[in-house]
């Protein structure tokens, strides 16, 4: 099995378990949903310019943000059900 680094898969949060008023943080990406009652009142996403360009100097950028999308893929597909 091949050895990656403590932070490769994890550009996103996870998306199915957040906390609303929360920063949800990934290695770059972060979001927050702000909730007020039972409704959300705001969503935000925001990304680390500094974080994103370590992970494009990264030997294993291309298959670790493959591995990102499909989980946040598989994840949507998920919340949807």
């Amino acid at each position: 099995m091949t050895e990656h680094k403590d932070c490769y898969g994890t550009m996103f949060h996870d998306s199915l378990h957040f906390s609303s008023n929360q920063k949800m943080q990934g290695k770059v990406f972060k979001f927050e949903l702000k909730s007020v009652g039972l409704a959300y009142s705001d969503k935000s996403v925001s990304f680390d310019p500094a974080e994103w360009d370590d992970c494009q100097e990264c030997p294993e950028f291309e298959h670790c943000y493959k591995l990102c999308m499909a989980k946040l893929a598989l994840e949507t597909a998920i919340s949807k059900s």
